[in-house]
């Protein structure tokens, strides 16, 4: 009898864990927690706790403190990490269709910069789920500028300068206008600028702030030259072993998510180059003839993209160019 009521006893535990059991997911992203994205995300984490009723956590893991920006993809595709934030240009290497929204001047609007996305997903979903990944949803960086400690009134001045590369576009652009590209993740700017390792860069407005680069850069110009996106992806086996119920709350959120970055980034935009200037940074409008060298770098770096991206590539162009 008391063994009988045991078992009863041990199973009614039982059920109950499993009642109450939560699903924990490891969230890394490379950028500090008061960024936009992480704030997103951050955002992302919470309203899919409401939706499961506490049952799926999403712990976010900022400013590189668990993989470095490189490594996220690979945790997440074996699982180190569940779900994981990259920056889709720093794969271009692995298939060049991951650096589609990184080619200079093909999308230089937050319009064009949707529509591009439009045509690459279902390519860059194919890949990710050969890999065993998927995309929850993705969130543009605001338009790119190119960051210079002197100011530059053609591609001749930015010969020599130290210039940091996130991407092998980033590189290659480097290369065309004769600086000297150099390796650095966002995480690491900050001490690159500092210790002279990097004396000019192409990001966002964002990035010159998080790293306070008005500290040793003075010059920004508004080159609006690609809108890099992020994209959050899922382990395939995470994702399947959730419920549909909560499957569906995540997608919903994740919906949320894509719909709101998308309106902070342009928001944010505005601020950030506001915020800039406040520190002292010299915002300028790119002459004539460093845009013009510009558009030149950019062309040859589409006709090095469509090479590697094949048929495919010029399909993804083609489908974004018609819309």
């Amino acid at each position: 009898m008391l063994r009988a009521l045991a078992t009863a006893a041990a199973v009614t535990a039982l059920s109950a864990g499993f009642a109450g059991a939560q699903t924990k997911w490891d969230m890394p992203t490379a950028y500090p927690a008061t960024n936009f994205h992480t704030e997103n995300a951050a955002q992302f984490a919470k309203d899919v706790d409401a939706a499961t009723a506490g049952k799926v956590k999403i712990q976010i893991h900022a400013n590189a403190s668990l993989f470095k920006a490189p490594e996220i993809k690979r945790a997440v595709q074996g699982n180190q990490a569940q779900l994981g934030e990259i920056l889709l240009v720093n794969f271009e290497n692995e298939n060049a269709l991951y650096g589609a929204d990184g080619v200079p001047f093909l999308a230089t609007s937050y319009a064009d910069a949707m529509k591009l996305w439009k045509a690459q997903k279902p390519m860059i979903q194919a890949l990710l789920e050969k890999q065993g990944m998927t995309v929850l949803y993705t969130v543009p960086w605001p338009p790119q500028g190119i960051y210079s400690k002197k100011p530059l009134a053609s591609a001749a001045d930015m010969k020599g300068l130290k210039f940091r590369s996130y991407s092998p576009a980033t590189a290659r652009l480097a290369e065309l206008v004769g600086a000297q590209p150099v390796t650095i993740q966002a995480a690491e700017l900050a001490q690159a600028l500092a210790t002279g390792v990097v004396e000019s860069y192409i990001s966002s407005g964002s990035t010159g702030f998080d790293t306070k680069t008005y500290e040793h850069v003075k010059y920004w110009y508004d080159t609006q030259a690609w809108l890099p996106k992020n994209a959050v992806i899922v382990n395939k086996k995470a994702w399947d072993s959730l419920g549909k119920g909560e499957q569906d709350a995540v997608s919903k959120a994740a919906a949320a998510a894509e719909t709101r970055g998308w309106k902070i980034s342009e928001e944010k935009n505005g601020w950030y180059v506001d915020q800039l200037k406040a520190k002292g940074m010299s915002i300028e409008k790119p002459s004539p003839q460093l845009s013009a060298d510009l558009k030149k770098a950019g062309e040859a770096l589409l006709g090095d993209w469509l090479k590697k991206a094949g048929g495919d590539g010029q399909k993804l162009v083609d489908t974004y160019k018609k819309m």
